[in-house]
């Protein structure tokens, strides 16, 4: 059980606004991204599909926030995913992703407008190459919510995303949606994988930028 302190109102001072400086292992996914060469497992009534997908995610950082003591660095994201051959939208998520300081604690909140939230969150030291975050059903700080006929239909139990940084700077994901469809005995995998360029540079925060143009 992690201890909390007992004042739980007053928040912490003298800490940077600068969130770019902040962010922990996020702060090598600031910034717009593109992907080429997605894929995506999705269930069908004929058995799992394949499909690949391109996709575009922008990340850009958020002033500090704080729950009383507690404080949090984050950066607000938009996740837009096409067919190659399509322009309609195959998937639209929005969201953050949060790195508490003190604790190594990364939160991992996403919206998708077919009825779905879920928080997700894992450990990871500042300098991680790797980090999982996870959700499943039923756990009241790491969760997962849908709407009645997806939990119904296509019931998500449990979310895990697994983040790569790579080398040339880029990097990658491993997304595995485990759902309890209706009819079908065992879970199964929604899997979706994709290898992320960065395409240009993030902007600071609003607290930072106001920092900048202050006269020194």
């Amino acid at each position: 059980m992690q201890a909390f302190p007992k004042d739980i109102y007053t928040e912490p001072v003298g800490y940077s606004v600068n969130t770019l400086d902040m962010l922990g292992p996020l702060r090598r996914m600031t910034g717009i991204w593109e992907g080429q060469k997605g894929l995506d497992v999705k269930p069908k009534a004929a058995g799992p599909k394949k499909q690949v997908f391109t996709e575009r995610i922008e990340l850009q950082p958020i002033d500090p926030q704080t729950n009383g003591p507690q404080l949090f660095y984050g950066l607000r994201y938009h996740t837009h995913i096409t067919k190659p051959d399509q322009n309609k939208t195959y998937h639209d998520q929005v969201g953050y992703w949060l790195w508490e300081p003190a604790t190594e604690t990364i939160l991992h909140t996403l919206t998708i407008p077919r009825g779905m939230i879920a928080m997700a969150s894992g450990k990871a030291t500042a300098q991680a190459d790797q980090f999982e975050c996870i959700a499943k059903i039923g756990d009241p700080t790491a969760g997962i919510s849908s709407n009645p006929f997806l939990d119904y239909a296509f019931k998500t139990i449990e979310y895990r995303i697994l983040v790569t940084f790579l080398d040339d700077g880029s990097w990658s994901y491993e997304q595995d949606t485990v759902m309890a469809i209706a009819g079908q005995a065992d879970p199964f995998h929604h899997v979706d994988t994709n290898t992320l360029t960065k395409v240009g540079e993030a902007t600071p925060n609003p607290l930072a930028l106001e920092a900048i143009k202050k006269p020194s």
